[in-house]
């Protein structure tokens, strides 16, 4: 198959294991952090960790959108369903993020909220214009990538007329969370996260490009390349970080450059620019309140905005105390180091958001790597 078989090659792959191990000088370390959920997949998947070096170790980010959901966040979704009466729309992951009270918005639908999954925004349109008696919110969430569809569902709405549909806006950025682990305690202070570098995302990058990035190799000194999502995309970015890291260069490298623009999708950047504006401050799972994180609608589509539309402030709530969540997201921890991962906490019954999505680093530990992980 065309694009993908080419970059699963067995031989390949081998023979970039080996590369890495030649390049990886043997008296050092390397810490390299990949930021989105789909390269901890793939590198679970794939069996990447297995063809590198003792002394290459990934961590794993705050990459994947589910995980990073603030519980308060799925309450208010969870209120607009239950008490404000409306259809709520969202991704099939979102439905199983656990809430406060032991709740969800699966468990909230089994109570009667009229919930229901979509697969884009553009069905969540649908079910508006198919249901016009009923108000329709649909939860929005992730990284840039899906940020251009919700705004052109906004757009649509407003050329239409329609006066039942209104987004729950909790898309949020990509550069404003690589900062705060940059600046966090554990790498600038205590020093127990180790960061040399980073893989940077593969479709975020196609929106927003690779510029954004210069600044973290300018600023911090550490080398970021951006990679696609196939076991090989991810091995040759390891390969281009090693190589970095040795000859003392911190730049930003592009080896996704088949998808990947240092300028990205300049029309899907407008269309943002043009429905949603900074929040001065958003709370993400793990990383807690980072300053200029997310994107709310500008008040000229205030009429499409859920949080003017109905009342449902924001309340911030604690995760529960026996998940290591937090401190997996921000590289603390790894997922075998919960005491839940793998008994209480499993994907059929998943206490804590990383164990949701199949981008979230306790669900890949747990699908590709649990065994081997325990041994």
């Amino acid at each position: 198959m065309k694009y993908i078989d080419e970059f699963r090659d067995g031989d390949l792959a081998r023979g970039l294991s080996a590369a890495i191990r030649q390049a990886a000088v043997p008296a050092r370390s390397y810490h390299f952090m990949e930021f989105c959920g789909g390269h901890t997949h793939a590198i679970s998947r794939y069996g990447v960790a297995d063809l590198l070096p003792d002394n290459v170790r990934m961590i794993h980010g705050p990459g994947c959108p589910v995980c990073v959901l603030p519980v308060g966040r799925v309450d208010m979704a969870i209120r607009l369903a239950l008490d404000c009466g409306v259809t709520l729309c969202t991704y099939g992951d979102t439905l199983r993020v656990p809430a406060s009270d032991s709740l969800s918005l699966m468990k909230a639908k089994a109570r009667g909220g009229d919930i229901r999954m979509v697969y884009s925004s553009a069905d969540a349109l649908k079910v508006a214009q198919a249901n016009p008696e009923k108000q329709v919110v649909f939860f929005a969430i992730g990284f840039e990538t899906t940020t251009p569809p919700t705004a052109v569902a906004i757009k649509q709405a407003q050329a239409l007329g329609l006066k039942n549909f209104s987004v729950l806006c909790c898309h949020v950025l990509t550069p404003s969370a690589i900062s705060t682990i940059l600046e966090s305690p554990e790498v600038r202070q205590w020093g127990t996260v180790p960061l040399d570098g980073f893989i940077g995302p593969a479709h975020v990058s196609t929106i927003i490009g690779s510029q954004p990035y210069e600044f973290f190799a300018e600023e911090y000194r550490k080398p970021v390349v951006i990679a696609g999502f196939e076991p090989l995309d991810v091995m040759q970015a390891i390969l281009m970080l090693v190589k970095q890291v040795n000859e003392g260069r911190a730049v930003v490298e592009n080896e996704f450059s088949r998808a990947v623009t240092r300028e990205g999708n300049v029309k899907a950047q407008n269309l943002v620019a043009e429905v949603f504006e900074l929040r001065r401050q958003f709370e993400w799972r793990g990383l807690n309140v980072v300053p200029y994180s997310g994107l709310k609608i500008r008040k000229e589509f205030a009429e499409f905005d859920a949080e003017q539309r109905f009342p449902v402030a924001y309340v911030s709530v604690a995760d529960n105390r026996a998940c290591e969540c937090g401190a997996i997201l921000r590289g603390v921890k790894k997922p075998q180091d919960c005491k839940l991962f793998g008994t209480v906490c499993t994907p059929e019954n998943p206490v804590g958001s990383c164990m949701v999505s199949s981008e979230g680093a306790c669900a890949a530990h747990y699908t590709y790597g649990r065994y081997k992980d325990f041994q």
